[in-house]
């Protein structure tokens, strides 16, 4: 067995562990191991995608018990595209919030970052439904604690929703994995498409009951409408690293919907073409419309940034409810996209926050911030990368989209609703942009109420002329130039992912790879 596969869970864990026991009192010194950790996770990711990049389907089999009766961690190339994206993502998370001093405004960031990076490697990697659920609770006690690091009454509140409505989640999850056990005795992935493909249709109506609770399960994840509501406050009030890293959260939920229909839910069964795929469709349709509409109506600069999210999980699960090799490159695509998209996003509004000082997030003309026409062309590229305007990736990924769903019975709706939306995005960054960054001060105008991220860690208003750390900046165009990149080099990623959809299509090959060691 190739042991470096269980490493992304095994990593983050131990130094998360260390951290809490022995260095707690040492913020410096839990930057370096966090950031090394982070360095690590990604070389290790790199690697392991360098051997997926074969197509040869790896099992790691805990305890040397095989499939289905032990569990097993399974890389294949949607695994290790997953794991290297998260890390990427991580390292850039951690050198912001060590950068702007996000770590240091509460208690326990590191720990808790690298705890929510073991739930996220693990919920990527886990061949077993159940073992999916139990990664999905780490997340959420990982992610709780981040949502109220730095305390504050509003960011408590938001935190609280956000819980209550996962914890929902989890318990339709465990229905869910209750009445699937109920019909095939098994709760492997690999197995379960095997018993699940064994039923006969006039018997299968426990079996849809079971696709139907899993698919409301990673609605709640994923924010699809109407599960989505946990999402605008959360994202809103959460410190800016860590709704950057909640970027990849949402993206849990799209993972898991592309893995289980189309390895336990194949696209060839009834529950999966006549139930599933049009549902995700027309939420997916609803969503992006809702997220768009919110991004024009939003009156702070934090909303925005959610609305912008919600869009953007509209947007990728329009194209994974083609459920086509086509529609699926795309979704890929704009997952990796929208990932480091939405954390471009995020970093920018905790720019803008931290540099207007008193006027911090709401979307009214103030005194014009330091580093002014910095940050204003970093808020136009997050823009236009998010409203999927040339010549960034976000534009070629809306592009694939199009192009991969035109001959889809819903095609006219699926265009229209994706240009139109297009359309009020970009009206609603310029709108924003123009009261943060253009207009001129009234001059009898007032500071806005102050709130969450307004103030510093003690409470004393936040100086328009904050210094930012060259970190900071660093971090916010690497992710700028990542957009960038994934533009330019569309030809070859498109490619690479076409390969990732080919496997995914080919379950049979994931199945044989699992259960071979019974």
């Amino acid at each position: 067995m190739n042991h470096w596969i269980i490493v992304p869970v095994l990593l983050p864990a131990v130094l998360a562990s260390v951290m809490v026991m022995s260095m707690r009192h040492e913020l410096a010194l839990q930057r370096v191991v966090s950031v090394a950790g982070a360095v690590a996770l990604l070389a290790v990711t790199l690697g392991l995608t360098v051997q997926a990049s074969s197509g040869a389907i790896q099992v790691y089999e805990l305890g040397n018990w095989p499939a289905p009766f032990g569990i097993v961690l399974v890389l294949d190339r949607l695994s290790a595209l997953m794991i290297v994206l998260t890390a990427v993502l991580a390292l850039m998370v951690l050198l912001y919030a060590i950068g702007t001093g996000w770590d240091s405004r509460g208690k326990h960031f590191h720990p808790l970052m690298h705890f929510q990076l073991m739930g996220i490697f693990g919920a990527f990697l886990t061949g077993d439904a159940f073992n999916l659920f139990v990664f999905f609770e780490v997340l959420l006690i990982a992610s709780y604690g981040l949502m109220i690091h730095a305390g504050g009454r509003m960011r408590l509140r938001a935190g609280l929703q956000y819980v209550v409505y996962n914890l929902l989640g989890s318990t339709l999850f465990l229905f869910a994995l209750g009445t699937l056990y109920a019909v095939t005795g098994t709760l492997n992935m690999a197995d379960l498409a095997l018993r699940i493909a064994e039923i006969p249709a006039a018997d299968a109506g426990l079996m849809r009951i079971g696709a139907i609770l899993l698919l409301l399960v990673f609605a709640v994840k994923a924010a699809l409408l109407p599960l989505h509501f946990w999402l605008p406050e959360t994202y809103a009030r959460a410190p800016a690293p860590v709704a950057a890293l909640f970027a990849i959260m949402t993206k849990v939920g799209a993972y898991a919907i592309l893995r289980v229909y189309t390895l336990i839910f194949g696209p060839d069964l009834p529950a999966t073409t006549a139930l599933v795929a049009p549902a995700i469709m027309v939420a997916a349709l609803v969503t992006l419309a809702v997220g768009m509409i919110g991004i024009l109506g939003a009156r702070e600069i934090g909303r925005l940034a959610a609305f912008a999210t919600i869009g953007s999980m509209g947007t990728l699960l329009i194209a994974a409810a083609g459920f086509t090799p086509a529609s699926t490159t795309a979704a890929l695509y704009y997952l990796v996209h929208s990932t480091i998209g939405g954390a471009l996003l995020f970093f920018t509004v905790d720019l803008v926050r931290e540099h207007r000082g008193a006027w911090a997030g709401a979307l009214r003309p103030g005194p014009r911030m330091a580093r002014h026409g910095i940050i204003a062309a970093l808020f136009f590229g997050a823009a236009i990368a998010t409203a999927g305007l040339p010549p960034l990736s976000g534009f070629v990924g809306k592009l694939l989209i199009l192009d991969a769903l035109r001959d889809a019975p819903q095609a006219g709706v699926i265009w229209t609703v994706i240009l139109a939306t297009s359309l009020l995005a970009l009206l609603g960054f310029a709108q924003a942009g123009s009261a943060v960054f253009w207009k001129p001060l009234a001059e009898d105008a007032t500071p806005p109420a102050a709130t969450e991220g307004t103030t510093t860690a003690n409470g004393a208003p936040l100086a328009h002329d904050h210094p930012a750390p060259a970190l900071a900046f660093a971090v916010v165009f690497a992710a700028l130039f990542a957009v960038a990149a994934l533009a330019v080099l569309a030809g070859p990623l498109t490619d690479y992912l076409a390969a990732i959809t080919a496997q995914l299509y080919l379950p049979g090959e994931y199945i044989d790879a699992v259960m071979a060691g019974r």
